[in-house]
């Protein structure tokens, strides 16, 4: 590598860590941001982006733009985070960032401020170099991807909806990586389908069960049979759809006491081969089909998406190969992300960000060697995407 090229490498490392670090020391605990929108805006602000924020209560969201052409590519991301926990657990403050043993540590490193620092850096070079491109470049991010979602990303997009803007492409920065950076590429998300059921009893001494009705006794077959179904069988970016019975709760206040209900709270985490209306329409012909009397609710988190090979997921995946070395995989594992709300306005959704193993936990952490590139790889995805 030349010496230009190294030390190129460098002012990249230097800039981008030191934003990561400024972001980490914001105690950005959902949905506060704590002042890293408006660090975040300031310097695109200077870059030539047009930011405007689109806040919600007490949300906190940014949407930035440079240039109104089309093709426009979108990078998204958030600067919440989940709470620390002990912070006696911790080896440094959580909110204090600390480089050690080769990793930097801090809440949010992984999930998800070095992504964010990464992506700012990284479109601050783009749109400084002087070099033929179409389109326009796009950037939204939020202070409510870790909490209820409603009034974050999911707001922008319904801001985005009503001025009938369309994103051609979006780039996340979760952290997709699995061991090394680059060696794992979401290009997709499963949707997820919460049911909460009561199945109703009637309540009576358990001596005499012939004068009630066991809700839990009564259930018990149906639900044997939906925990054995066979929803789908997943395709080829999917695997099958998954129910999981998370809660199971009946209680008559004594151990001589049959209940009047029993409460059970399920979960679809499903794929693309099935829509939540037809989830919904055979778990309740299992209840009827056994003669059950209940109450059913549900609450859909989010639909599937899927970005197949092509466009966006065979750019991103050339640069990650050419930077890293590594061929990336493809998964629509893992629980949701607000790519499931930019699916909506966007053609493609795709996802790349650091390993990810560390985050929600104590020293959650990123490779310092792994901050260039992850900028780079954004700056090469954008120009590649844009590229006259």
């Amino acid at each position: 590598m030349s010496r230009d090229a190294t030390a190129s490498t460098a002012d990249v490392h230097h800039q981008t860590l030191a934003l990561a670090k400024q972001l980490i020391a914001c105690r950005s605990i959902t949905p506060a941001d704590d002042g890293a929108l408006d660090l975040i805006a300031s310097r695109l602000t200077k870059a030539g982006f047009a930011c405007e924020r689109v806040d919600r209560g007490a949300v906190r969201n940014l949407w930035a733009r440079h240039g109104d052409g089309a093709p426009l590519i979108c990078l998204a991301g958030h600067v919440d985070v989940v709470p620390p926990g002990p912070v006696d657990r911790w080896t440094s403050d959580p909110f204090a960032p600390a480089e050690r043993d080769g990793y930097l540590f801090g809440r949010g490193a992984a999930d998800m401020k070095t992504s964010v620092a990464a992506m700012v850096t990284a479109v601050e070079r783009f749109v400084a170099a002087t070099r033929p491109r179409r389109g326009s470049l796009a950037l939204v991010f939020t202070s409510d991807e870790e909490g209820a979602a409603v009034d974050g990303t999911a707001a922008v997009v319904r801001e985005l909806q009503a001025r009938n803007i369309r994103i051609e492409a979006c780039l996340l920065g979760e952290p997709t990586s699995s061991t090394r950076l680059g060696d794992t590429i979401k290009n997709g998300r499963r949707g997820s389908l919460d049911g909460i059921l009561t199945i109703k009893g009637i309540q009576c001494h358990i001596a005499y069960p012939e004068r009630g009705r066991n809700p839990i006794q009564t259930a018990l077959p149906a639900l044997a049979e939906l925990a054995a179904t066979e929803w789908d069988r997943g395709n080829d970016y999917f695997a099958p759809t998954s129910f999981q019975i998370s809660k199971v709760h009946a209680d008559g206040g004594a151990n001589n006491v049959i209940p009047g209900g029993l409460d059970v709270r399920f979960n679809f985490r499903f794929s693309t081969e099935s829509t939540a209306d037809q989830l919904k329409a055979r778990v309740r012909a299992v209840l009827d089909a056994h003669g059950l009397e209940y109450d059913l609710a549900w609450a859909l988190a989010g639909a599937p998406f899927l970005s197949p090979r092509s466009g966006l997921v065979d750019v991103l995946g050339a640069v990650v190969q050419s930077t890293t070395g590594l061929t990336p995989a493809l998964s629509t594992s893992g629980g949701t992300s607000d790519g499931r709300f930019l699916a909506a306005v966007a053609h493609e959704v795709v996802e790349f960000g650091p390993v990810g193993a560390s985050i929600h936990g104590v020293d959650e952490h990123v490779r310092l060697a792994d901050i260039a590139p992850l900028s780079a790889i954004y700056e090469q995805t954008v120009g590649a995407f844009l590229a006259e």
